[in-house]
């Protein structure tokens, strides 16, 4: 895959908020101290609840060729790599992306990744817990601001799959 071509020349925030701006779905921009961005951070000091907001986490197959997938799931819950995506994607071995291949693969900082603005030929998977939340938060492409949309509007994503079982609750 050849994500390199799909990347905008823009600041990631302002990348993110052009791909949301396409999509045509109501959101809302906040703004926040990066030094907040992670999620347990941003949760504690702006009063969200972790119910209520979401990781994009881009996960990699170590063995080549290498195949890349994005993953939403909520924070209060952990992705499932190890079972469900590696089943999905058909690979024996997965892990997280590093911080380089995501900045790269994205073209978003750590901490501010979003399905929102993503690469067209990178597969999105979203747990089904995700859509069933009441509102959601998710990163704004940089680690200065989040989105807040209602969750069906990740519908409207290119390349997305709904995924019973994506991730777990509890340890």
């Amino acid at each position: 895959m050849s994500f390199e071509s799909e990347r905008v020349a823009l600041d990631p925030g302002a990348h993110v908020l052009n791909a949301i701006e396409e999509l045509a779905v109501p959101y809302e921009l906040i703004e926040c101290d990066p030094q907040l961005a992670d999620t347990a951070s941003f949760c504690e000091h702006y009063g969200v609840p972790v119910e209520e907001s979401g990781n994009c986490i881009v996960v990699a197959s170590k063995k080549p060729p290498k195949q890349y997938v994005a993953c939403l799931v909520l924070s209060h819950t952990r992705l499932d790599v190890n079972g469900t995506v590696r089943r999905l994607l058909g690979v024996r071995k997965l892990s997280f992306a590093s911080s380089e291949e995501t900045v790269s693969l994205t073209g978003m900082e750590v901490g501010g990744v979003t399905p929102f603005g993503l690469p067209l030929d990178l597969p999105i998977y979203i747990d089904r817990l995700v859509l069933a939340s009441k509102e959601l938060i998710v990163g704004g492409g940089s680690r200065a601001q989040k989105l807040r949309v209602d969750p069906s509007v990740l519908h409207n994503l290119p390349n997305m799959q709904v995924v019973d079982g994506l991730s777990k609750v509890g340890d």
